[in-house]
């Protein structure tokens, strides 16, 4: 398994583990990108931004994500607690990966790296969200020691889990 930062030619696969993403999810009664999210301008602009990562396995890309260090607005006001730290923090969004690999340890894989891109930056930190209904995600993020710090609400007011951890 190897990660590299996503390539304009990346797009096409992107948007598609995206959509397999999206049909997993609608297979799961969960209504998280249901609504046309992630589209492909939003890849174009994580991949122009360099904030995409993409998880390759035998040279065809599994997984993708993004590992921002830009401040995330979404996050100023946490409720039902309180986040873990103040200091600087790296946000992972746009975590899938393909339905091929789903449930071979890829999502920890993916967690683990972008962890050793925070270490490597000097942030000790991750935050990360997801709907309440995406069971599966919130056992990743349980599993590789992410603690559910509260609720967080989107810019469209949606309400989202809110996780973090320290390292």
């Amino acid at each position: 398994m190897e990660f590299r930062k996503a390539l304009s030619d990346d797009a096409d696969s992107i948007m598609e583990i995206y959509r397999q993403a999206q049909a997993c999810l609608k297979a799961r009664g969960v209504n998280q990108w249901q609504n046309g999210y992630p589209n492909p301008q939003i890849v174009e602009r994580d991949i122009a931004s360099e904030h995409a990562l993409v998880c390759t396995l035998d040279g065809l890309i599994g997984g993708v994500f993004v590992l921002s260090f830009d401040h995330e607005a979404n996050y100023d006001r946490i409720y039902s607690g309180k986040w873990i730290s103040s200091a600087e923090y790296g946000v992972i969004h746009r975590i899938a990966v393909t339905d091929t690999v789903r449930g071979q340890g890829v999502g920890s894989a993916i967690l683990s790296k972008a962890q050793q891109l925070c270490i490597a930056s000097g942030i000790h930190s991750i935050r990360v969200d997801t709907h309440r209904d995406n069971k599966p995600m919130q056992s990743l993020l349980q599993k590789n020691q992410f603690t559910l710090c509260g609720v967080i609400y989107l810019e469209d007011q949606s309400e989202r889990l809110a996780y973090e951890k320290l390292f």
